[in-house]
């Protein structure tokens, strides 16, 4: 029977791991809701950020954290250009189906661009602070797992903010309701989706950077990630970002208790289970519905 203590710590890395969780969902869930496009490459372009942020640290004795001043915006433009050249050329008839293609073919090039250039060798960034920790109620919990969790949680804050205060926010909530009457209204829809999409993208920048902190990384890690990140828009509710992020803490709760009787491999199962109830009992999602029109 594990101790209270140890169940406390396991509650305190539930909430910080199921907050990077919301992070890595809420682009996905952007992509579909403004586009209705399964965007398989979103691991990829995780795991090619975690690359880029080794890199800063380890070629050019950089904290990692500063690699963001780049990846942000370069990964917004990358967004932007793959929706406006690629996924707009699609026919609308096919392309959910199309999209997961397409976007499975640029997984794998990122994938094998990262193997040709980084190598197959596993990286992991070693930093001064990594090894730090801090004591909580008889609970000890590494810093760099409370910098990633600050990172997601002012990311997600900027992300609420951008949405709900903004004219642009409003015109891609619009565009996510209702594309149709969103045009009618005067809403340049494809222009908005563009930069929805580069948003989702940046969210990859920032949620691999945090990532990076405390993982080992190699070029085909992107795979380990797209099942559970799947799992929580689909039991959040397609196109629902708080959903999205409701669906992540929960799981991501879920999954570090069940570490402690299962160990992590048979834990990370809780997704997958997770899945197939959603899809049997609420195909739309336990947190879709009006909260997804509200957002």
């Amino acid at each position: 029977m594990p101790s209270t203590a140890l169940i406390f710590q396991s509650l305190i890395l539930g909430i910080l791991l199921g907050g990077l969780y919301a992070l890595l969902a809420a682009g996905l869930t952007l992509y579909f809701g403004i586009m209705r496009v399964v965007m398989i490459a979103h691991s990829a372009f995780l795991i090619l950020a975690a690359y880029l942020a080794w890199h800063f640290h380890a070629r050019l004795g950089l904290d990692p954290l500063l690699s963001m001043l780049v990846t942000v915006p370069l990964f917004f433009g990358a967004g932007v250009a793959t929706q406006r050249l690629l996924l707009a050329r699609l026919r609308p008839a096919t392309l959910t189906m199309m999209s997961v293609l397409l976007t499975f073919a640029i997984a794998l090039v990122i994938e094998g661009l990262l193997g040709y250039v980084f190598t197959g060798t596993q990286r992991r960034i070693r930093l001064d602070y990594g090894a730090a920790s801090l004591e909580f109620f008889g609970a000890r919990i590494a810093v760099v797992k409370l910098i990633a969790f600050g990172m997601a949680a002012v990311a997600l804050l900027g992300l609420y903010l951008l949405m709900k205060h903004t004219r642009f926010g409003w015109a891609l909530r619009a565009t996510i309701q209702h594309g149709d009457a969103a045009r009618l209204i005067g809403i340049d829809t494809e222009r908005v989706a563009g930069y929805g999409f580069g948003l989702g993208l940046a969210t990859a920048a920032v949620g691999g950077t945090a990532l990076s902190l405390d993982s080992t990384i190699y070029p085909s890690l992107h795979w380990h990630w797209i099942g559970p990140l799947m799992a929580i828009i689909v039991v959040g509710g397609l196109g629902s970002v708080p959903g999205a992020a409701i669906a992540a803490m929960t799981l991501g709760l879920a999954q570090s208790l069940l570490q402690l009787p299962l160990g992590a491999t048979w834990a990370q199962t809780i997704f997958y289970i997770a899945l197939f109830a959603t899809l049997a009992v609420r195909p739309q999602g336990f947190f879709g519905g009006r909260l997804a029109q509200r957002f």
